[in-house]
């Protein structure tokens, strides 16, 4: 062998090892290229952008600290490679999904992460705690439910459709002991967005959103091709009432129409209404199943006997019921001057009618009378009730 040149031996080692290197990689690392296309990859990233966006604005409010969470990346991993990706105890934040999709979310964050954000939303300055007690999860618990709330309300816009969570719950999750795995999905390979949350000066790290391939797809399916069979969201009948052009009641309409025109109308519905030619040149009839408008009677309901008897619980309420004679103003060197047998004016008349007050507020007026040994009062008028009004203000 010369000084420059590799023995045969040599060579064959090397492409070995060359070899050996790629067949590691193939079976060591996931493409994610093999399980979702080029658009489902930007579609769930957009996704997670715009959801995680407004996730943002809601934790920065309950933490009263600046919240920046960047674009997410996308990468796949298999279940039983968790234990590598997840070495030490996080906290999984799970929730379920009970309107709008069938399927579940998994959050991951650091436990040191989830300490700050706990410290804080317990009004501390964000200081890492040593470890984390139930009332530190609890915390951590609602932010996220915060979190997940406005994130869903987000794809409640972008799915153009209702979409509902449940209360998440929450886990230490340590994958090598085996403890709070219980909600992880149950697909060997999972999606994993990665997302970096900034909070204030406190946290830099990332938060992981851990989803099924097949839910992950499904996601995307429902952006892409929306089913019609969802209920209209109140956004989208409101748009719907201004596409729909000013109607007006055209009880005889004139049309000559491609397709014949069912006119015989019962006699208890509303007039057939068609759009306005003034503003849609192509006018046509629809086929309007409209009720007469029901309203609401207004006149004094007749109490039931339920009605009755809570009305009856409250007869033995006890109140106060006040006679006033009069009012009057003294100064603080007046008041002081008081003595026994000094005689204060009041702002009545002698024989004008006395104020009756229930609970301060006056509801009639009378007269005093003597009843053997004790005062009393007569009521001679009872006030009004826009009088009551006027005396509250």
């Amino acid at each position: 062998m010369n000084d420059d040149m590799l023995s045969q031996d040599e060579i064959n080692a090397l492409l070995q090892g060359i070899g050996d290197d790629d067949s590691t990689d193939e079976a060591g690392d996931l493409k994610v290229t093999d399980y979702l296309s080029d658009i489902e990859k930007d579609a769930l990233g957009e996704i997670g952008n715009i959801s995680f966006g407004s996730a943002a604005t809601a934790l920065s409010t309950l933490l009263n600290q600046k919240v920046d969470i960047t674009t997410p990346e996308l990468s796949l991993i298999e279940k039983k490679n968790l234990p590598e990706e997840f070495p030490k105890p996080h906290v999984a934040i799970h929730v379920e999904y009970t309107e709008g999709f069938e399927g579940m979310n998994l959050l991951v964050i650091h436990t040191k992460d989830a300490s700050i954000i706990a410290d804080l939303m317990l009004g501390g300055e964000g200081v890492e705690q040593e470890e984390l007690t139930e009332m530190h999860l609890s915390a951590v618990q609602e932010s996220m439910n915060q979190m997940m709330g406005s994130a869903s309300t987000s794809m409640s816009t972008i799915f153009n459709k209702k979409v509902d969570i449940s209360p998440p719950s929450i886990d230490l999750m340590d994958i090598k002991e085996n403890k709070g795995v219980n909600h992880l999905p149950q697909e060997d390979i999972l999606v994993q967005i990665s997302f970096r949350l900034k909070v204030g000066e406190l946290i830099d790290s990332k938060i992981m959103q851990l989803v099924s391939v097949s839910f992950a797809k499904k996601l995307v399916e429902d952006l892409m091709n929306p089913s019609a069979s969802y209920e209209e969201s109140p956004a989208q009948n409101t748009e719907s009432l201004y596409s729909e052009e000013v109607l007006e009641e055209t009880p005889e309409p004139s049309i000559s129409m491609s397709q014949p025109v069912n006119r015989q109308i019962e006699s208890e519905r509303a007039p057939v209404y068609q759009e306005s030619p003034s503003l849609n040149q192509n006018v046509h009839m629809r086929n309007a199943n409209v009720q007469r408008a029901a309203f609401t009677d207004f006149d004094t309901p007749s109490l039931s006997d339920a009605e009755s008897q809570n009305l009856n619980m409250l007869l033995d309420i006890p109140l106060q019921v006040t006679v006033e004679l009069g009012r009057t103003k003294r100064s603080i060197k007046d008041i002081l001057e008081f003595t026994q047998g000094s005689i204060i004016e009041l702002d009545k008349l002698a024989g004008e009618p006395v104020d009756i007050l229930v609970n301060r507020k006056l509801v009639a007026k009378g007269e005093v009378v003597v009843i053997d040994e004790n005062f009393g009062v007569r009521v001679t008028d009872i006030i009004s009730q826009e009088e009551r009004v006027r005396n509250l203000k």
